[in-house]
């Protein structure tokens, strides 16, 4: 397999996702999945895909997180780092994801599909004293497995939104949206418009609410 970048980067790339993630989670008290979301709309994370050395290993991980507040918020306060000890395991978890992304050349988009942010997180536990080569064999694994639920759903519920505050917002029909969610009705065949305004709502791309936007 050709991968985006060389494998002298990977140290660099581990290093500063696991910053990243650690500091969007724990000093900022962001959730899991929100960060794993804001980290794909800013447009960092495709950055990340293609190997920009300026990205991988050109700033710190806070820097990074910091640059995607300002992509996501524009105005927001950045707290300080505090600077931990131990590693947490959202630390761990931007650890082994980047290594699994450079191991896999998938999207994060596409990772995050079969395996939420926040389910990386709670393979903590079992994965982070074993061999690298487990975790990235389990998260093969779930990417087998069919999709339990929409995008629209996990970002949604990531947001703290329920469907009734969704509808409302966004002036989207609720059964609509419970429509997309069950996947009864197409999100990629719905009209430009609709999406947008959930996806403005929601606070990520409209592209990120797509179930296959390469399509």
């Amino acid at each position: 397999m050709t991968r985006a970048y060389s494998e002298s980067y990977l140290s660099d790339a581990k290093g500063t996702l696991s910053q990243c993630f650690d500091y969007l989670i724990n000093d900022c008290l962001f959730e899991p999945d929100w960060t794993a979301s804001i980290f794909l709309s800013s447009g960092y994370a495709e950055q990340f895909e293609r190997g920009n050395p300026a990205v991988l290993s050109g700033m710190s991980g806070v820097e990074l997180a910091r640059k995607i507040l300002k992509k996501t918020y524009q105005d927001k306060t950045a707290p300080e780092p505090r600077y931990a000890e131990d590693f947490s395991s959202a630390y761990w978890a931007g650890w082994a994801l980047a290594e699994y992304q450079w191991y896999s050349g998938k999207r994060f988009r596409d990772i995050f599909r079969h395996t939420q942010l926040s389910e990386i997180i709670a393979m903590y536990s079992v994965y982070h004293e074993m061999d690298i080569t487990k975790f990235i064999n389990a998260m093969e694994e779930r990417a087998q497995q069919t999709p339990r639920e929409s995008r629209l759903k996990r970002l949604r519920e990531s947001r703290g939104l329920s469907q009734a505050e969704l509808a409302s917002a966004s002036g989207v029909n609720k059964r609509s949206i419970q429509m997309y969610e069950q996947k009864e009705n197409d999100i990629d065949k719905a009209q430009a418009h609709t999406v947008y305004k959930l996806a403005r709502v929601i606070g990520c791309n409209v592209e990120d609410l797509l179930e296959d936007p390469m399509a």
